[in-house]
């Protein structure tokens, strides 16, 4: 039996449910898991090799950590993991994550992905958009660098990674399309932070409110005790229209899930995003995905179905109802339920990917440049 030490430095939502996936679905592999809350971005970010400098690992044949962790720290000042085989998981990368801090802060946290790509055996991301942007950060940045940097460093880092979506879980499949028949439904299904685009959100309510469509929205992902201005503002439109379905989070996933499965239309109005769990789930339970035409969504969104982005707010709005007003009177366009990301279909991709780099260690030294 193959040992993996999985480490999740962010426990952020979606990479929780990246890593009990994991865990569940590959059953032949002995895991122990660490995690770190997340909270305190930076902190966590720089400090998670510090907070387990001395933890008391086990013995392992692979590391599997997400890119949060600072493997090449960890491996220095943790000797227990110092020879472990690794692989580093990117859920983002810190060249294309929306940022308003200084770019000393930001640089600092992109040379050190920089280090723990290179610390590992292998690297995955969960999108082509999410590995092409690190390369090219990666290289654009190295190239500013003084001196000192060995040639080919970048090559080595592409070489070595593959792309490995964050698989859906099998309810995402489970039961029959039942879309509403007497109103038009629209889920957002969003973390309710800025980087996923409130202000766009409430252009595209009150373009749609402008023109008289009818439809209703639900307004999911966030926890109305705590509520985003445009968001709700966005809800406010909507109650005084009629327009408001589901506000929040839903008391469980179930519920969330039968939202999904019974609505027409997922949209996205998002600034970051490098894979869509939020958007895949819909579309695996029926949903036509409305989505801007950035991102990582034109790996798996045909172009039909994406609206032109803009600087201009409005200017997307407009493009996002229309593009809407279409899917309503019923556009005809073939849309992917995403069964090739459902875990039954990668499960076995993961297990390559542990067992490679578990043999790529005793082989070469992919860490020497």
């Amino acid at each position: 039996m193959v040992r993996v030490l999985l480490l999740s430095a962010y426990d952020a939502r979606s990479h929780r449910y990246w890593r009990e996936g994991v865990v569940a679905h590959l059953p032949e592999f002995d895991f122990e898991v660490h995690t770190l809350p997340a909270r305190f971005f930076s902190w966590r970010f720089r400090g998670n090799s510090l907070t387990w400098a001395d933890a008391d690992f086990g013995e392992h044949d692979v590391i599997l950590a997400t890119s949060m962790t600072d493997l090449s720290a960890l491996r220095g000042l943790n000797r227990r993991v110092a020879a472990t085989p690794a692989v580093l998981y990117f859920h983002e990368n810190q060249f294309a994550y929306p940022s308003d801090e200084p770019a000393a802060h930001l640089v600092d946290r992109q040379v050190t992905s920089i280090y723990g790509a290179l610390a590992a055996e292998r690297i995955a991301f969960n999108s082509d958009y999410n590995r092409h942007t690190f390369l090219d950060g990666a290289r654009a940045l190295l190239k500013r660098l003084p001196d000192g940097v060995p040639k080919g460093t970048v090559d080595r880092l592409a070489a070595r990674s593959t792309v490995l979506p964050v698989p859906l879980g099998e309810e995402c499949f489970a039961g029959a399309k039942r879309r509403s028949t007497d109103t038009f439904d629209i889920v957002w299904n969003h973390r309710w932070e800025a980087d996923k685009g409130p202000a766009r959100l409430l252009a595209v309510v009150a373009a749609l409110l402008g023109r008289g469509t009818p439809f209703r929205m639900h307004l999911l992902g966030g926890d109305v005790t705590r509520p985003h201005p445009e968001i709700e503002r966005a809800a406010a439109l909507l109650r005084e229209r009629g327009c408001l379905g589901h506000y929040g989070q839903l008391p469980q996933r179930d519920d969330y899930l039968e939202c999904l499965r019974t609505s027409h239309v997922v949209l996205s109005t998002t600034l970051h995003e490098f894979q869509g769990l939020a958007v895949q789930e819909a579309m695996a339970l029926g949903c036509i995905p409305v989505v801007p035409n950035r991102l990582a969504y034109p790996g798996y969104v045909p172009e039909a179905l994406r609206y032109a982005g803009s600087d201009d707010v409005a200017l997307e709005a407009s493009a996002a109802a229309d593009l809407i007003d279409r899917v309503a009177r019923g556009v005809d366009v073939q849309c992917d339920l995403m069964k090739d990301v459902a875990w039954p279909v990668m499960a076995q991709r993961y297990r390559d990917l542990l067992v490679d780099a578990v043999s790529a260690r005793g082989s070469s030294q992919p860490n020497s440049l």
